[in-house]
């Protein structure tokens, strides 16, 4: 490419503007009101994420400035009902703090009941928890409620599977998540036993592959982001992608003889398919032997339930997968008056 062989390489200014020390991004909820201690798996720290705005813009959306119209046709104003979570598939149950934050936002005295919780495996067919309260409010939430519970089950539990498989290596998410919606992608990653990588692009320095074409090389990305953290007294993460063994190989050249702020080398694309579905991982595994623990590593690329545990072996120490949350296929519950007859429903559609 013309464009990209024509860029000089030279060290690119820091673009920091903050002078201030950053061991991490320590964050907190925008909201003080909205306590998170007595949740089983509390959300991933955001210094600007309101997840109570998330909510309160997902009913927003329902209702359309109008409310539920059918609601005020058909329900009694006064009306009071129970109504029953009900699984229709099995996994791993996750958003169910999140449920009982949005039934809050709808109708604070509605009394909000589980028999399970977040990161329990729960079986087709099972009442899991309930609610009671003012019939329209619970219709109103209803939606809103299961939405989010069912993508963030639907993550947890292939979270989960993956998690198992990955052993000893821990599985990550990456960024591809739903836009507004990656602290809740996130959390259901925690809740099926995953890790999470950064949350965006200021908790952490990732040299990916972009960067390094414009900078010029991947020993001159490395330098331009020791010198900026430097210059700027900052601490944090940094990760630096690689591509093939020559780039391993010139990472570890330059960290040898330099004082680098460099934590983890990604292997990117080194687990390789073969034709009878398979994958070879020799290629993955020596670059892990080459680094010989002087760095933490992360597989990415070809990463699937029938590939993880084969990857995981190679000793690295993370397993990225965006496919944890933008392929999300989510987890079936419902939520139901008539419990009696959404079972016999669901027996015959065999869903319960």
């Amino acid at each position: 490419m013309p464009g990209i062989q024509s860029i000089s390489p030279l060290v690119v200014p820091c673009l920091f503007t903050s002078s201030r020390r950053i061991v991490r991004v320590a964050a907190t909820a925008r909201n003080p009101r909205m306590s998170f201690e007595s949740m089983a798996l509390k959300p991933p720290l955001h210094p600007t994420y309101d997840l109570k705005e998330i909510i309160k813009l997902a009913l927003a959306e329902d209702a359309g400035g109008q409310g539920d119209v059918t609601s005020m046709a058909t329900i009694p104003v006064d009306m009071e009902v129970e109504a029953n979570f009900l699984a229709k598939e099995d996994g791993i149950i996750a958003g169910i703090a999140l449920a009982d934050l949005v039934f809050h936002e709808v109708d604070p005295s509605l009394k909000v009941e589980w028999s399970q919780k977040d990161g329990d495996y729960i079986h087709k067919g099972l009442q899991f928890g309930k609610v009671f309260g003012r019939a329209h409010n619970i219709v109103v939430a209803e939606r809103v409620a299961l939405n989010f519970m069912q993508r963030m089950s639907g993550i947890a539990t292939l979270t989960k599977k993956m998690a198992d498989a990955a052993y000893p290596a821990c599985i990550l998410e990456t960024r591809k998540t739903a836009p507004g919606l990656r602290l809740v992608d996130k959390w259901a990653v925690l809740i099926g036993g995953g890790r999470n990588h950064r949350m965006g692009l200021f908790d952490m320095v990732l040299i990916k592959d972009n960067h390094i074409s414009i900078a010029g090389g991947i020993k001159n990305a490395i330098k331009s982001v020791d010198l900026c953290l430097e210059q700027k007294n900052l601490q944090m993460e940094v990760e630096v992608e690689t591509r093939t063994l020559e780039e391993v190989h010139e990472v570890l050249n330059y960290a040898s003889q330099a004082n680098t702020s460099l934590t983890r080398i990604m292997l990117d694309n080194m687990v390789v398919p073969l034709p009878n579905g398979d994958v070879d991982t020799s290629m993955l595994k020596e670059a892990v032997d080459l680094i010989n623990g002087r760095f933490e590593t992360e597989a990415s690329g070809n990463v699937t339930l029938e590939t993880i545990h084969k990857i995981g072996q190679t000793g690295v120490t993370y397993i990225s997968s965006g496919a944890l949350t933008h392929s999300v296929k989510a987890l079936d519950i419902s939520l139901k008056i008539d419990t009696e007859l959404a079972l016999l429903v669901g027996r015959r559609t065999k869903r319960a």
